[in-house]
């Protein structure tokens, strides 16, 4: 046809039309070839091609080309191998997942019609075709119509549709709106569940009837083990008033999102970005503070060696038990000191001309040297005072009991002036 298209086999034929699967010599593709009958209306069809090529979605049959030959107009259809639905259902029942997925590509392409303003009318299992990667697609729109009130796009005397999913609505020569193919997608859904239709009859008019005034069975009175959400929707969209039906096919993608099988949501769930807590900043190190107690030990040890200065300045005498650790009475002439450190204890010798004074003090931790030089001359009596010291360990530095626990520190040099007289006392705790 049209010196492009090869016919390779019929796939069906009706009053209207017939459907051949062809190759597309130009683009070297298989393609679904349907061609118009004589006696079909040629305007009905050019507006049901137009109407068909104005939609893209991955659940609706694509239409490629149109065209007119000496055979008749002819529309080229996307190719879809994977056979339609109502093959799958001659053997029964589909699982539930099956059902759930099915069920979720039909609702997705009848929610892409009716956003654009199109109803199917002849939604059936014959009209829901699986593509390679066994997506389902709508197909034949033959008796598509848009809402806005165009009319129908094919021949008189086929609004009915198939008389097994026809909604009430329908059956009674009414126009059919969205919520019609919401009713056609319920018996769908009832027969995917149970393997079975909700009415049978001998006769189209039979059952015509049925679906305008009989109540539908539940699903779970034909299969217990059915999804109850599934089975709710079913009774939902079989609803005799269109308006207690879900609206659309949007409505139906929202209830089955709502219905989404367990173990479906757990797979999603896995798949998700999942975003992880940023990882908590080091510590920082700030710089070391001496605790409060041991600065004030500090500045009671440096306010007792003012003191002492003082004191020996103004009396010559060193109180007992100072901070120097002895007791130093008089004042020296020509004396010469002398310390000797042996393994933790420090011993100072002041010689004078006439009196040599031994001071010897025991230290827990680090020794320490003392230094005691006097000048002047006088008479001098020597006491020899000896101190246990404790210490604590810290992480800064070693910490000295005298009697209560402190840390130990280095007190500068005191040095006063008065008489001729200096104390100097270096490293003492």
């Amino acid at each position: 046809m049209a010196g492009r298209y090869r016919l390779d086999e019929l796939q069906g034929h009706g009053p209207m039309s017939e459907v051949w699967r062809a190759h597309d010599r130009t683009l070297d593709r298989t393609v679904a070839l349907k061609i118009l009958s004589p006696t079909a209306d040629l305007t009905r069809f050019r507006r049901e091609a137009q109407a068909v090529a104005a939609l893209a979605h991955e659940n609706v049959m694509r239409v490629y080309d149109y065209g007119e030959d000496e055979a008749g107009p002819f529309m080229a259809l996307e190719w879809l191998p994977g056979g339609t639905l109502e093959d799958r259902l001659s053997h029964g029942a589909l699982p539930p997942d099956e059902t759930h997925r099915v069920a979720e590509g039909i609702a997705a392409g009848l929610a892409h019609l009716h956003g654009r303003g199109l109803v199917h009318r002849d939604l059936k299992p014959a009209n829901v075709l699986f593509d390679e990667e066994d997506r389902p697609k709508l197909a034949d729109f033959g008796l598509v119509r848009h809402t806005a009130g165009s009319g129908t796009l094919t021949e008189a005397g086929t609004v009915l549709g198939t008389a097994s999913y026809i909604s009430p609505e329908q059956a009674a020569g009414e126009p059919a709106g969205a919520a019609s193919d919401v009713y056609s997608f319920g018996v769908i859904l009832f027969r995917m569940l149970t393997g079975a239709l909700p009415f049978t009859a001998d006769s189209a008019l039979a059952l015509v009837d049925m679906h305008r005034h009989a109540a539908p069975p539940a699903v779970e009175a034909l299969q217990p083990e059915a999804p109850p959400a599934l089975a709710a929707l079913t009774a939902a969209a079989l609803r005799k008033d269109p308006a207690q039906r879900p609206a659309d096919g949007a409505a139906l993608c929202d209830a089955l999102l709502g219905a989404e099988p367990a173990a479906h949501a757990a797979a999603a769930d896995t798949q998700a970005t999942q975003v992880l807590p940023a990882p908590a900043p080091p510590p920082t190190r700030g710089p070391r503070r001496v605790p409060l107690a041991v600065a004030g030990g500090v500045v009671l040890l440096a306010a007792a060696g003012a003191v002492l200065a003082w004191g020996v300045t103004r009396t010559g005498t060193a109180p007992e038990g100072g901070p120097s650790g002895g007791s130093v009475t008089g004042t020296h002439s020509g004396s010469r000191a002398q310390t000797t450190q042996v393994a933790g204890t420090t011993r100072s010798r002041v010689t004078t001309g006439d009196h040599t004074t031994s001071n010897r003090r025991t230290t827990a931790t680090n020794p320490t040297t003392a230094t005691t030089a006097t000048t002047g001359r006088t008479t001098t009596a020597a006491t020899t005072t000896r101190r246990t010291t404790t210490t604590t360990p810290t992480t800064t530095a070693p910490t000295t009991t005298i009697g209560t626990t402190t840390t130990p520190t280095t007190t500068p040099p005191t040095t006063t002036t008065g008489v001729g007289t200096t104390t100097a006392v270096t490293g003492t705790t």
